[in-house]
């Protein structure tokens, strides 16, 4: 993946949820509602924010954490919900899946060879 959107509903709690979730720079592009979002420096996948353009449009992409708990506390925290129990994928790590204050799904994963 080289892109994504996020479909929203209300642009300021949007940008506030995923920039103190994961430390996002969000930042309104142009005239139209749209905001691009740099995941971080150098290369990687950024993407943008998007006003929901149908009833349950939605994405669902993955954000690798350091720490699969703390970034479960810190979704809860900032007002999403955990919507699944921590999975273990062998040999790669643990996953989740959450909801953000949007109601989109998407999945957190902590890299770790070794789990079991």
């Amino acid at each position: 993946m080289i892109h994504f959107e996020i479909a929203i509903d209300e642009p300021d709690r949007a940008v506030k949820f995923y920039s103190e979730v994961f430390g996002w720079k969000v930042e309104k592009w142009g005239p139209v509602d749209y905001w691009l979002v740099q995941t971080g420096e150098g290369p990687g996948i950024d993407g943008a924010l998007k006003m929901r353009e149908r009833p349950h449009e939605s994405t669902t992409n993955t954000v690798e954490v350091p720490s699969l708990e703390k970034y479960m506390e810190k979704v809860v925290e900032k007002g999403g919900e955990v919507i699944s129990e921590k999975m273990t994928i062998l040999g790669y790590g643990y996953f989740a899946y959450c909801k953000d204050t949007e109601g989109n799904v998407f999945g957190i994963i902590e890299s770790d060879e070794s789990a079991q």
